[in-house]
């Protein structure tokens, strides 16, 4: 078993464990979000060994060459000493202005930044508590539009952070903020593309920032959202999604649920047949899906199958942390 020292201490790790696992069953505690390689809450740097190619996927060159790797997906194959990240310069001190509900499930949790933050709209921020607690969050606003950043939060049962946001947490209280990270952003430079936006539950935040970031930007060719839930009550900004298509005669507003009466243009019946049923070529199309990790892989194969290419599909699946 490969050997992983820590402050002093040395710990054996099992075959096929990640060092994150290995500190945590030791009692050491780490922030750690997705635990898949994608948020880089639970990032640490390295003293001394080497460092499986995996464990640096993702991270930046200047950090990959002092060392820092992901602790979630570091299987060490050899002796290796690590430390804390120490990636204070990357962090910002933030606090909460304000917590309101967006529907029975959903809250929309605005932060303000105690410096300028750099962000695309559609990108993700890791939060983290006072006490450590990260977890990644896509962003619904967009600077030139909205004063504070902007997060929708699903609660979860036994979610701890989301359990915190909806039930403990109030105006004023401190967070960090790790990032932002993600491609999933509109990018200027095609103004008449056809924007295909699917999204699940708070799938709608990131889609959302997207959808008034290509308004704002004047993107003049078509955009399709569809939106979509279970039942009719987790939908949520249906008023201001249909305000906006009234004012933008490119935007098409398309609510679908699973179970229910259809009523007042809420299609029942699965996203993804729906959607498709209504855009079957989506060549030439730019295609954004986020929401239940199972849905963006299912999209993402009907997608391309319905002609959209590869390098136009981009994908926000959500990772639900332990």
């Amino acid at each position: 078993m490969p050997e992983v020292r820590f402050e002093g201490l040395a710990y054996a790790c099992g075959d096929s464990e990640t060092v994150l696992s290995c500190l945590e069953r030791n009692g050491i505690e780490v922030p750690a979000s997705c635990r898949a390689g994608v948020c880089q809450t639970c990032i640490m740097r390295s003293v001394e060994g080497d460092l499986p190619k995996l464990a640096q996927q993702g991270l930046k060159e200047t950090l990959r060459a002092q060392g820092y790797f992901l602790s979630c997906v570091c299987v060490p194959s050899a002796p290796l000493e690590v430390t804390r990240g120490g990636l204070e310069s990357l962090q910002t001190a933030a606090h909460i202005v304000s917590i309101s509900p967006l529907n029975e499930t959903v809250v929309k949790v605005e932060v303000t930044c105690d410096k300028p933050l750099d962000y695309r709209p559609g990108q993700f921020l890791n939060l983290l508590r006072p006490d450590g607690l990260a977890r990644s969050y896509s962003i619904a606003s967009v600077p030139n539009l909205d004063s504070h950043l902007v997060f929708h939060v699903a609660e979860v049962p036994d979610g701890r952070m989301s359990g915190w946001l909806h039930n403990q947490a109030s105006t004023g209280d401190e967070v960090t903020l790790l990032g932002p990270q993600g491609e999933c952003f509109y990018v200027e430079g095609q103004p008449e593309q056809p924007l295909f936006l699917l999204g699940t539950g708070t799938g709608l935040a990131p889609l959302y920032g997207i959808l008034r970031d290509a308004l704002a930007k004047d993107h003049s060719g078509p955009i399709h959202l569809f939106q979509g839930s279970p039942v009719r009550s987790g939908l949520y900004l249906v008023d201001e999604l249909r305000a906006l298509e009234t004012e933008h005669e490119q935007f098409h507003y398309h609510p679908c649920i699973l179970e229910g009466d259809e009523h007042s243009g809420i299609h029942v019946g699965p996203i993804d047949a729906f959607s498709l049923k209504r855009f079957p070529d989506l060549s030439g199309w730019r295609v954004f899906l986020c929401g239940h990790p199972d849905l963006v892989k299912l999209m993402q194969r009907k997608a391309y199958l319905a002609r959209a290419s590869l390098n136009e599909i981009v994908a926000d699946a959500f990772i639900a942390s332990p």
